[in-house]
């Protein structure tokens, strides 16, 4: 069985018993804590086994592959998660923007609040992420409905008489 399907095994049995807010709990602080040491020393190179990471980190070995699993967006090259064993070498080379971006989207404020990030970006540069973020959220309609133009929906009927009213 592959260090993935563990991660995937062991997320559906804690939601199971504890539900998904104690999966948080258990999960969250590890996640944290790894998150904490990584941007603590963002300019070293995060780079080994898989397991000589998950014991440098101090998490077990497949919740460390639940965190790989949740940095590869913000990685320059991503890291094929589901088949990575113990033995694997990896290198974490993090987008740091991106990794704050996706931190925002992932609505996980226990981790973009991090003081580490205090080191990493001014104020106004985590600013203007947060505003490219709620950027990316905001939806533009380019073509407006006209009140007698047929309706979208495939009724026929004029869009003021159908899903206009």
């Amino acid at each position: 069985m592959s260090l993935y399907t563990e991660w995937n095994d062991k997320v559906v049995e804690i939601v199971r018993v504890k539900g998904e807010a104690g999966f948080w709990q258990e999960y969250g602080g590890i996640e944290q804590s790894i998150y904490e040491q990584i941007l603590s020393d963002y300019k070293e190179k995060v780079s080994g086994t898989v397991s000589e990471l998950a014991k440098k980190y101090d998490a077990p070995l497949v919740f460390f592959i639940g965190f790989l699993d949740g940095i590869n967006d913000s990685l320059i090259a991503s890291l094929d998660v589901e088949n990575l064993s113990e033995d694997t070498q990896i290198e974490l080379d993090i987008d740091l923007e991106k990794l704050y971006f996706n931190m925002l989207d992932a609505k996980a404020d226990y981790l973009y609040e991090l003081s580490q990030w205090n080191s990493i970006f001014s104020d106004e540069k985590r600013k203007e992420i947060q505003r490219a973020w709620r950027a990316s959220k905001t939806v533009v309609n380019e073509n407006k409905i006209g009140r007698n133009d047929p309706c979208p929906c495939g009724s026929g009927k004029k869009y003021k008489k159908c899903c206009g009213k």
